[in-house]
């Protein structure tokens, strides 16, 4: 048992000290019964494969579906969503809003986008509370609702759009999320899953792209009530997936199974009180522990490598924390006490201000290039890269955001984080083309590296132990203050009319002296954690080295 100490302190990918919670405020529902662990080598390989597929290929078509508003946009006003608002306007509502309306359609993404992110506490609750099948099918339910909504919206007594996409936001996390314990399936490639999966959710913006396209090239004629009735074979298939292939219980780490199989009291099950007979309680009790110690073996054949190469990735994964600057600052500290330091405050304050920005620009990108550019089909022209260019920057961005992640410290990374927002910010408010263009292949990039980074700070700095709860809370209040970006579209439209450079000058100063704090902070403190880590080094080659010197001066003496 002894060469499988080193999955303990292994990568965050692994997970291995406990299953992550993606409750930010903890588990406020009774526990579930304690279930045995489940293994991957308890299933046979092609199911796993499977899965997997199914997986990635729902995730394409449900994880992230509502960050396609930009494509999806221009087919709403086309169709007169929200036009009686514009009656007043004598210009063709097909290819112009006013304000009232812009305000209304760009509400219904900001409302998506904060229950994207809000919605991380049921979702917790229910993973952890019901397992990862319940999870799926309540967000195929979502789903649903979401199709059914939008796509009888114009025939209802009441707004239908904005619930519609509300629901189409909240089923994309409980499909999503509830796929990640599918890494454990091949541990030896959980990196390559959890790519994969991310892969789709980013991609799964492509939806509304695609249908635009199809929309266009019926001459109008596929409108978005068709299409949603069509999209409700996607939450059907995934029902279908989740009760017939998908797995009850979530499959459990490498560290959960070794955990399990070296604990001798589950020998013992509450059912063996009603058996009477001694021998064959005795002969059930030995047939659990081969069981047990079965499982090690088993662990060997899944991960495929020896202690020998067990311990080479172990050192690998020491190397990286310590080449982080910042692993374990905050480990062993409650949950309270990291959410009142300055690590906390800082990310949280840059956490909420990029993702404004971010969901900003998704909602408006149009609009504010035709100010910008003075040009409407130089504005669709940039609206069509951006639609193209978002998805496939997130799955472009995977292999680059792990070698950065990897190789370099943490306080590089923010660095880097802080440059590009400022990069971005600066070309945004430049009228040109070619800056158009620049300004979204640097964002299409940023959006994946932020979220990626701020999750990696958050395990590094404040451990796995309250992860769920102190990551969950930033995206979580991150989420609920995305409520901003309609103050933002109401001061641009009316203290600016329509003009989006002040409003992106504002932001870019904002999180620029935000981010010079953050990096200034994390950097100091990296350099301080360095030197105690050398100062501890230290010391104890000192307290190993005195016991010989100890005995040579005895020796010497005598």
């Amino acid at each position: 048992m002894s060469s499988y100490e080193h999955v303990r302190g292994s990568s965050p990918a692994r997970s291995e000290h406990r299953k992550m919670s993606f409750n930010p405020v903890g588990i406020w529902v009774p526990p579930a019964a304690k279930e045995a662990p489940v293994g991957a080598f308890e299933v046979p390989k092609t199911r796993r494969l499977v899965q997997v597929a199914a997986a990635v290929v729902y995730c394409l078509f449900a994880a992230g579906v509502v960050f396609g508003y930009a494509a999806l946009k221009p087919v709403l006003v086309h169709e007169g969503v929200y036009g009686e608002y514009c009656l007043e306007f004598s210009v063709a509502a097909e290819t112009t809003t006013c304000y009232e309306q812009e305000i209304r359609l760009n509400l219904m993404f900001t409302i998506a986008a904060v229950a994207t992110n809000v919605c991380a506490l049921p979702v917790g609750t229910v993973l952890d509370r019901y397992g990862p099948r319940v999870c799926g099918l309540v967000g195929s339910l979502f789903l649903a609702l979401g199709a059914i909504f939008f796509s009888f919206a114009s025939q209802l007594p009441f707004d239908g759009y904005i619930p519609g996409y509300l629901f189409l936001a909240l089923g994309g996390p409980f499909v999503f999320i509830s796929s990640f314990q599918l890494s454990n399936t091949f541990p030896r490639h959980s990196g390559l899953i959890l790519a994969l999966l991310t892969g789709a959710f980013d991609s799964s913006s492509a939806i509304f792209l695609f249908y635009r396209l199809i929309y266009l090239a019926s001459d109008f004629s596929f409108t978005p009530q068709r299409f949603f009735l069509v999209y409700l074979v996607v939450p059907v298939i995934i029902s279908i997936a989740q009760v017939f292939l998908m797995p009850k219980a979530s499959y459990k780490t490498v560290g959960e199974l070794v955990t399990h199989a070296e604990d001798p009291s589950n020998d013992i099950r509450p059912t063996d009180q009603h058996i009477s007979d001694e021998s064959r309680l005795a002969r059930l009790r030995e047939e659990r522990r081969q069981h047990r110690e079965s499982v090690v073996s088993e662990i060997t054949s899944l991960l495929g490598r020896n202690g020998e190469e067990g311990d080479k990735q172990a050192q690998a994964e020491e190397r990286k924390k310590q080449r982080s600057g910042v692993w374990g600052a905050l480990h062993g500290k409650s949950a309270f006490q990291q959410i009142k330091s300055p690590w906390f405050i800082l990310i949280t304050l840059f956490t909420v201000i990029q993702m404004v920005r971010i969901n900003y620009f998704v909602a408006t990108v149009r609009t504010q290039y035709e100010h910008l550019l003075s040009d409407h089909d130089k504005a669709v022209q940039v609206n069509n890269v951006f639609d193209v260019a978002l998805p496939l920057g997130g799955v472009v961005a995977i292999p680059m955001i792990g070698l950065v992640l990897d190789n370099t410290s943490t306080p590089f990374v923010l660095t880097l984080l802080v440059s590009v927002a400022t990069a971005i910010g600066i070309l945004g408010v430049l009228p040109y083309l070619w800056a158009a263009h620049a300004n979204i292949a640097l964002f299409v990039l940023y959006r994946p590296l932020y979220y990626t980074a701020v999750s990696d700070y958050a395990a590094k700095v404040f451990g796995f132990h309250t992860f769920g709860k102190v990551y969950g809370l930033i995206i979580c209040l991150a989420g609920i203050l995305n409520f901003f970006q309609s103050a933002l579209d109401a001061l641009t439209h009316k203290r600016f009319d329509g003009d989006p450079i002040p409003v992106n000058v504002m932001l870019l100063v904002v999180a620029l002296v935000v981010g010079v704090a953050l990096v200034g902070f994390v950097w100091y403190k990296s350099r301080k954690l360095g030197r105690d880590r050398l100062e501890d080094e230290a010391e104890g080659a000192t307290e190993s080295l005195m016991p010989e010197a100890n005995g040579r001066m005895v020796d010497g003496d005598r």
